[in-house]
Parts: C-alpha cells; sequence; structure tokens
C-alpha cells in the first residue's frame, strides 16, 4: 500500500475520502459500492442471523497515518462514537514521527474446556485422565485433519482441578480437561467447540464421571497480541504544555488505572473502542474479544489497566499493550457480508495474527489519544466538539451548515439544541 499518511483526509468531502481509500486498496468498482450502507441487503441478512427484519448500518471510517512493523496501514473503523477515529488518526501521526508502532503476535492457539461435575475422588479421577492423555491427543488430533495441513491443530491437553466453594453453599469438587488447539486464521470457535463434543463421551467412559460443559474459552491467554511505541517528549507537547510535562500526565494516568479498577474501567474501555471498532469492520466476534480482555486485565486477582505509559532513561514515554485477541480472516461474516470482504482488502488481506497486531496498535493508540486529552485540556474538548456535529444535524442543518453551527457552540461553550436552533437561525438570516 501507499503511504497512510493522508494529510488533511478529514476536511475532504465523502465521496473524496471513498475514492482516495479506493484507490490506495486498489479496489474495483464492485468492491467500493460494498462501501454504501445498502451493501448488505435484508435477503443476506436474513442468511447471517435469525428472524431478520433488515439492516441496521453504523458508520464506517477509516484510521489513517498508520505505520505498524514499517507497513503502512490504513485501518476500517466501524463506530458511532465521536472522536474515536480522529484521536486515533491523530495519534498514528504522532508516533509516526517517532518511528511508528511495533507489534506482534503468538500463535492462534485457542482452549477448550471439557468439565467433569460433582466428581466424587477427583484425585483418581485426574489419574485416570492423565494415564490416558495419549490417546485423547491422538482422537483429538485426527478430528479436523485439514487443519494440520494447514499448519495447525492440536497444541496439546492439561488436566485441572478446580473447586466451587461459595459461601452459603455446599463445596462442589470439578475436573476440568484443556486442550489447545492452533486455529490458524479462523476464530476457530466451531472448530474448538467440535473438538470437545467429541472428546466428551471418550472422557466420561475414562472416568466414570459425569460431562457438563464442553466448550471453548473465550480467555485466549495463548493467544495474546502485543504493541508497543516509543515517543520522543518533544512530539507531544500541546497548547503551550511542554511535552515533558504531557508524558509525565500520560504516565501518571496509567498509575491511575493501574492501582484502582474504576479508573482502570474506564481506561480500558477506551482502548476496546479502537479495538471494538476495526472487529466491527472486519466481520469479528467483539463480544468475545471483550471478555477475554477484560479477564486478562484481572489475571493476578485485581482489575488494571491493559496498557502501560512509563517515561525511560532518556525522557521517552514508552506504551505497551497486551492482550488476548481472538480474531479470523476466514469463514464466518467474510464470506457472507460483502463490506467486510472489502474491508479486509482495504487492510491488505491480513492473515489472522496481522490482523490482530493491527486491533492492538489501534487500542494502543486510542488510549494515547485519550490520555493526552486526559493529561492536557481535558476530555471534552475534542468530544464535545464531534458531539456539537450531532447537535447541528438534529436540528436540521444541512452539510455545508453544519461546521458553522459547530463554530458557533464550541465559541460559546454551549452544546444544547437552543442554541443549536439559534446559531442555525442567524446563519441563514445572515446568508439571505
Amino acid at each position: 500500500m501507499a503511504s497512510s499518511r493522508i494529510p488533511g483526509f478529514y476536511k475532504l468531502p465523502l465521496k473524496k475520502r471513498r475514492d482516495t481509500v479506493g484507490q490506495l486498496a486498489d479496489l474495483c468498482e464492485t468492491e467500493r459500492a460494498t462501501l454504501q450502507s445498502e451493501a448488505l441487503t435484508p435477503e443476506n441478512a436474513d442468511l447471517m442471523v435469525e428472524n431478520v427484519i433488515g439492516t441496521f448500518a453504523l458508520p464506517l471510517a477509516v484510521g489513517v497515518n498508520f505505520q505498524i512493523n514499517d507497513v503502512d496501514t490504513v485501518i476500517p473503523m466501524v463506530i458511532e462514537e465521536p472522536s474515536v477515529v480522529a484521536a486515533v488518526s491523530n495519534m498514528a501521526k504522532l508516533v509516526r514521527r517517532s518511528g511508528g508502532f511495533h507489534a506482534e503476535v503468538d500463535p492462534s492457539i485457542m482452549i477448550g474446556q471439557i468439565q467433569l461435575m460433582n466428581v466424587t475422588h477427583p484425585d483418581i479421577c485426574v489419574s485416570s485422565l492423565q494415564a490416558q492423555l495419549p490417546r485423547l491427543e491422538e482422537i483429538a488430533a485426527g478430528i479436523h485433519p485439514r487443519l494440520k495441513e494447514r499448519g495447525g491443530g492440536l497444541r496439546g491437553m492439561k488436566i485441572r482441578r478446580i473447586r466451587y466453594d461459595e459461601d452459603g453453599s455446599d463445596v462442589v469438587e470439578m475436573v476440568v480437561v484443556h486442550f489447545y488447539l492452533d486455529c490458524v486464521d479462523a476464530m476457530g470457535a466451531n472448530m474448538v467447540n467440535t473438538v470437545a463434543e467429541r472428546l466428551a463421551p471418550h472422557i466420561e467412559a475414562i472416568t466414570g464421571e459425569r460431562v457438563g460443559l464442553r466448550i471453548l474459552s473465550n480467555l485466549a491467554s495463548r493467544r495474546l497480541a502485543r504493541a508497543r511505541c516509543r515517543i520522543n517528549p518533544a512530539h507531544l507537547s500541546i497548547n503551550n504544555i511542554p511535552g515533558e510535562q504531557v508524558a509525565e500526565g500520560i504516565s501518571n494516568a496509567y498509575r491511575f488505572a493501574w492501582a484502582d479498577p474504576w479508573r482502570a474501567a474506564t481506561h480500558n474501555k477506551g482502548v476496546m473502542n479502537g479495538i471494538d471498532a476495526v472487529a466491527l469492520a472486519t466481520g469479528n466476534d467483539w463480544r468475545a474479544i471483550e471478555a477475554g480482555a477484560h479477564a486478562w486485565a484481572a489475571r493476578d486477582g485485581q482489575y488494571r489497566s491493559l496498557t502501560s505509559w512509563k517515561i525511560d532513561s532518556e525522557g521517552h514515554l514508552n506504551g505497551f499493550i497486551e492482550l488476548p485477541i481472538q480474531v479470523g480472516t476466514v469463514g464466518g461474516a467474510v464470506r457472507s457480508h460483502p463490506t467486510v470482504a472489502t474491508n479486509l482488502k482495504i487492510l491488505g488481506m491480513p492473515r489472522a495474527g496481522r490482523l490482530s497486531e493491527i486491533m492492538a496498535v489501534v487500542g494502543l493508540a486510542q488510549n494515547l489519544g485519550a490520555l493526552r486529552a486526559l493529561a492536557t485540556e481535558g476530555i471534552q474538548r475534542g468530544h464535545m466538539r464531534m458531539h456539537a456535529r450531532n447537535i447541528a444535524v438534529q436540528v436540521g442543518a444541512t452539510p455545508t451548515e453544519v461546521p458553522l453551527v459547530v463554530e458557533v457552540l464550541c465559541q460559546k461553550q454551549e452544546w444544547s439544541m437552543l442554541e443549536a436552533r439559534e446559531a442555525l437561525s442567524k446563519i441563514r438570516n445572515n446568508d439571505g
């Protein structure tokens, strides 16, 4: 792809933006048509989920300026919240000046669980399973033979004992068989669930115990994505606030989120604003990613920040994110939703690992934008400017009138419908 650095992209008319991205990604006319809101027909939607009565559109935007592992990338994002896309694009431009983002990802290993309920003799149950692990692994490995041909397949098994001991309730002993499946470019839910269900009767026969749940885990702790950046403080200055002071403010905000779960929840919500938007644009299960991310954030017993921001000995700000990201670039909505296929082409037809890296980078960039705003001018200034656009539309402003109404509202620091109507009325009277 050509450079993702597109100065003034947000100022371009809608059609020009679409044409620019179309040229960058070498989209044909049919693919460009999928960027229209009516690309997913009700008839196609009816094949995707049950009880369809229509379709529901959300804004499809692109994050620009990204450089990830020295590769320029334009990133499709589906989101309704103002300022998110602007924030990630601005932070990508800022980080680009310091060498861009760097990311890496683990193999696409998903975890399946087979639960044995109310186990009377857990030690005997575990020993019986341990003795038969080679046979169980052989059975599991043969369930998806084509997966092995593509470089994936079974990556081992583990037996776990767990105990339910909630206050006021009877203690229940359980034994759980974990298996690890490399799903390559698939998210892997169907693959993992199939293996779990096929193994269940064999596990019952070995132990004499009854299987309860047999399903994947959305805490994909062996499928972690990581992203990092190192920023020269000179690039962080804003509104006459020195970059060193901004860097310290961002680092302080991280320390607050690490130490306090109430702050961490809001901190991580911002991270997921970026990650979820890319997941939606690429037809991936954002709910599974959210579940895994929040569970990972609490892995040491307290809910903490998914990112870290620390200042090194040279004064540079170092950002880092690590979280489970379970995505696929084959199957699912990729085949049934035409816009998803086009969005993946805009991304350069990434494999699942590369898509996970991109998502981690976007989460880190969004977090940087939020913390930089909080540490300087406050979160509301940029957010309310975007919100003012929505208000202007609601009072009937045309596309050419919207920026004029927004400017009035921002100057007055008033964002009410009443103020917007008065501003629009004056604008129209002046034009008359």
